[in-house]
């Protein structure tokens, strides 16, 4: 990404050490945050090129895994009596696999760490680590002198959040880059930790099954403050249910505030609670009267029964989630749905019928592969599904290539669709086809997915390289690089054009093609807008957001169509109702590209024109 990610957990981390007052006297605690393009020489040269620390600790998931293993390798050989400390939910309870691969690490720490990491530093630096105080230290895995491993007795979670020192507030975390403005995407924050299920694909933090435990509303306020002093754009909540407590009220009442006082933040991002309560359609309908942006997930994963019961889901109380995402729709909200491919007890057969109900009822559906997470029901059991799994190339999850339920070829015939299902109706591409070449062609989403997937594998194009069906288990990268190409890439309007022409005109009927034509246009016509397309002059500086502005006929008012036929689809096609659209679009999708619910905002955006008449499209 051209931003830097905040590191919350690394700033988590050095807070703690830093309000120490002896660990504060005797350490220098340096982050050094790495873009996800960083190569392993660079990191090597950014962490040891100055000076070789005393103590090297890596906040670990499954996409660095690999980095901090070399990154540790490395470091013993410029500092061999020096300490290696991995921790997150990826190394926690791992020890053992951890430390056969990488006998450079020391320490694993088992949970949170902002408790366990001071108290590991002051025995280690009294010279009391590993030998006399070791075992001492709740929730660690350590490598003992003569090569063993020993695992200590867990460490209960952090009950006070309040004794949690912020990352923010102590300036742990820089905040401004070179030229004083604000260094990260977005700006990522904590209201609460704790997640009340046991889905058996998860594992939350650890927090699977535990209570909510909540921090100080006033910390979190003044939290706020900072952010909008910075004036940033969007905050992402790292809580795993938000929308279940009266605190998210609470919470969303403060920002509301602050935003009415400061202009931002703009928009909040979360996971939101799965059961939809009282408590839920409150914050809804104070977010939509205060117009702070958000997207609502309805995180269903499938809806299969089967699958449903592998997961623990099968009697979780989803509510009735038609009625839902009809109700998001109606107060003009965007939403989407998430799906897991690949979950057992899933079938090839089962996921697209699923696939297809959902994107009758919502308008963007996050499709995402089966990986196997550590210390996740899924992980102990696979032996009973019948899992089959591979690590990936640049990463080290464990994606799922067969289960019991679907075969090794049926996944891969699979592939070229969640492609596209990824990068392109994930990322809302394409907004408005989607109902009318089912309602006039008889086109599900899934089908019209799988002739892009066809025509781009055949199509010679050098921009389509990145568009072509995968040969192997799609990866974070691959559709990555598919998303840039879509939205930066200007060949591929027309590329999509060609497609258009000779894989869904033969399709639609004759008397319906001027009908879905106009839908393809409107909705090519959405697509975000390069800044480096734009001149100067045609740029307007709005509330410090770049915008550019331009009006556009049409022979139907496409939007109103598309509602008419989610509402109550007809057969014959509308009449001609010429309509001029003011069209405006937010610049500067290149810095986000990477994060799809921040790119959603540069999509254009649409009002009928308050001229009287409008002009008719040309042709």
């Amino acid at each position: 990404m051209s931003l830097e990610s905040m590191p919350l957990a690394i700033g988590y981390l050095k807070a703690a050490i830093d309000a120490d007052e002896i660990l504060a006297a005797e350490c220098e605690t340096v982050i050094v945050n790495f873009r996800g393009a960083t190569s392993i020489g660079s990191a090597i040269a950014a962490v040891f090129g100055t000076a070789v620390p005393d103590v090297l600790a890596i906040s670990v998931f499954g996409w660095n895994f690999r980095e901090a293993l070399v990154l540790s390798e490395t470091f013993k050989q410029l500092n061999p009596a020096g300490l290696v400390v991995l921790g997150g939910t990826h190394v926690a309870n791992q020890s053992e696999r951890v430390f056969r691969l990488c006998p450079e690490v020391d320490v694993i720490v088992n949970g949170e760490g902002e408790q366990t990491l001071p108290e590991l530093l002051h025995a280690w630096l009294a010279g009391e680590f590993p030998e006399s105080r070791g075992a001492t230290i709740a929730g660690i895995s350590f490598r003992q002198p003569d090569g063993t491993a020993v695992t200590t007795k867990a460490r209960p979670g952090i009950l006070d959040l309040s004794t949690i020192v912020s990352p923010f507030l102590s300036g742990a975390i820089p905040m401004e880059d070179a030229a004083g403005r604000f260094r990260y995407d977005v700006a990522i924050m904590e209201t609460n930790r704790g997640c009340p299920y046991h889905c058996a694909f998860c594992y939350w933090g650890g927090a699977i099954g535990q209570k909510f435990r909540n921090f100080p509303r006033e910390r979190l306020l003044a939290e706020l403050e900072i952010f909008a002093h910075y004036q940033v754009h969007s905050i992402i909540l790292c809580d795993s249910n938000f929308g279940m407590q009266g605190a998210d009220e609470q919470f969303l009442e403060d920002v509301i505030k602050l935003r009415e006082r400061t202009g931002y933040p703009r928009s909040i991002e979360s996971s939101w609670t799965k059961n939809k309560s009282e408590t839920f359609y409150r914050i809804v309908r104070r977010m939509k009267a205060a117009g702070l942006h958000t997207s609502f997930t309805i995180a269903l994963q499938t809806l299969d029964d089967a699958a449903l019961r592998g997961m623990n889901r099968r009697n979780m109380k989803l509510n009735d989630w038609q009625a839902l995402a009809q109700w998001l729709a109606a107060e003009g909200l965007d939403s989407y749905a998430e799906i897991l491919w690949g979950a057992p007890g899933e079938t090839t057969e089962s996921f697209l019928r699923g696939y297809d109900e959902l994107s009758l009822h919502v308008p963007r559906i996050a499709t995402y592969p089966l990986m196997l997470l550590p210390n996740t029901e899924y992980s102990d059991r696979r032996q009973e599904f019948g899992l089959v799994t591979t690590r990936g190339q640049s990463d080290d999850f464990e994606y799922v290539l067969a289960s019991n339920t679907m075969t090794f070829d049926e996944n891969l015939a699979m592939q070229g669709f969640l492609l596209w299902a990824r990068a392109g109706a994930e990322n809302s591409f394409f907004r408005h086809i989607w109902r009318p070449l089912l309602s006039y062609a008889g086109l599900t989403q899934s089908q019209v997915l799988f002739s892009l997937a066809r025509w781009f594998d055949r199509c010679a194009d050098p921009a389509a390289l990145a568009l072509r069906s995968p040969t192997t288990i799609l990866e974070p990268s691959a559709v990555s690089a598919a998303v840039r190409v879509l939205f930066l890439e200007p060949r591929i309007r027309q590329l999509l054009a060609d497609w258009w022409a000779e894989e869904i005109q033969p399709l639609v009927p004759p008397e319906h093609r001027a009908v879905v034509d106009e839908v393809f246009r409107f909705d090519v016509m959405t697509l975000p807008v390069i800044s480096s397309e734009v001149a100067p002059e045609e740029v307007q500086d709005e509330n410090g957001m770049l915008v550019y502005r331009r009006s556009e006929p049409f022979d139907l008012d496409v939007p109103a169509l598309v509602a008419a036929l989610r509402a109550d689809p007809p057969v014959e096609p509308p009449a001609p109702s010429p309509t001029l659209f003011d069209f405006s679009w937010r610049l500067g999708l290149e810095a986000y590209i990477d994060n799809h619910e921040e790119a959603l905002q540069y999509m254009g955006r649409v009002e009928r024109s308050d001229q009287p008449e409008a002009v008719p499209a040309a042709g």
